[in-house]
């Protein structure tokens, strides 16, 4: 029989995503979310609506599990606290009782933001920590967390991954598929030719299903996830305003300027675009796969251009569905606030 695997934030973006790469390969799911589970899914899957931040929730939740994949976070438009509270002491909560269940494996979805703004790259897994804003300095707190489960004989990987997109996924991305599905041009900061990688979130999935299935002494590590070929700001932009089909450019913006009165947006709550955001879009952004690839022996499959035109083309088909919608998770439009007026610039 194979092994139960209780998914943290299971509604959401990756959640949903990973439960489906989990039921197709036999597994019995349950999800812990707070939000709605309301996918065609919904019959095969155990669905448990609860805040990770409830002890007598999370103990039901880890009653009859084998695994651990902890997706569910505050995303950096939440308040400070909030972010804190779940992204660190919802974390403590899970690791404390996955410890009291002998839960086998506890992986951890981190982020590349606890990087920070880097000063060269590629970025490897041993390179200092240094988050931005709440976010990124909850994440670490988290992977603290994680790494003193290990020096007590849990098996906690930590995947550091890339901005992700794939099927189900707006959010932030959502303003550009927005743009060129309009037929409006989009701007860059700066040139454009910066370094960009992103990852497809099919590709993450595997990179868990991997940690939840190969031996402990590889898995137990810290790996960063993004696309294998990725190229650059401009030419990840170009590739969804040419499948829109308008004949619409990238067009590049004076940076600092720009990221100027992005934070000055950003202060009187008028943008979603949040400081990690607008302060690396004009940088080369990558991380070192090595360890990825030679320790668990995976290659991501797709590209840059592939995973945002296949994020693209889910978004054409269900852009009705999201009309009107904001919210402040992945799986919807993000409130554009003064954005809204900014592409008819465009």
């Amino acid at each position: 029989m194979q092994p139960s695997i209780l998914v943290t934030g299971g509604a959401g973006f990756l959640g949903i995503n990973l439960c489906r790469h989990l039921l197709g390969r036999g597994y019995r799911v349950r999800s812990m979310d707070i939000a709605d589970f309301d996918y065609p899914e919904r019959g095969q899957v155990d669905v448990m609506r609860a805040d990770i931040r409830d002890p007598v929730a999370v103990e039901r939740a880890m009653t009859g599990m084998d695994m651990v994949v902890h997706c569910a976070a505050a995303l950096p438009l939440a308040s400070a606290q909030e972010i804190q509270s779940t992204d660190v002491g919802g974390t403590k909560t899970l690791l404390e009782s996955a410890a009291r269940h002998a839960i086998a494996r506890f992986i951890y979805i981190s982020s590349t933001s606890v990087y920070g703004i880097p000063d060269h790259h590629p970025v490897f897994e041993h390179d200092r920590l240094q988050g931005v804003g709440p976010y990124g300095a909850a994440k670490i707190g988290a992977e603290q967390l994680c790494l003193e489960a290990r020096t007590k004989g849990g098996c906690a990987p930590i995947l550091r991954p890339k901005s992700f997109v794939g099927p189900e996924r707006l959010g932030v991305f959502e303003l550009l598929y927005d743009w060129a599905y309009e037929g409006r041009n989009f701007p860059v900061l700066g040139s454009g030719q910066n370094r960009y990688q992103l990852l497809d979130v099919a590709d993450l999935c595997e990179v868990i299903f991997r940690c939840a299935t190969r031996d402990v002494q590889i898995v137990n590590d810290t790996f960063n996830v993004g696309a294998k070929e990725f190229g650059t700001m401009r030419e990840n932009f170009q590739a969804v305003l040419d499948r829109a089909g308008h004949g619409k450019r990238v067009i590049g913006v004076p940076a600092k300027p720009v990221i100027g009165l992005l934070k000055l947006l950003e202060r009187l709550h008028l943008s979603p675009l949040y400081q990690w955001i607008y302060e690396t879009a004009a940088r080369d952004s990558f991380v070192s796969i090595d360890r990825l690839e030679t320790r668990l022996g995976f290659t991501p499959q797709y590209s840059n251009t592939m995973a945002l035109l296949r994020n693209y083309d889910w978004y054409v088909g269900h852009r009705d569905d999201y009309r009107g919608k904001t919210g402040v998770t992945h799986r919807v439009p993000w409130k554009k606030g003064a954005l809204t007026l900014a592409k008819y610039l465009f």
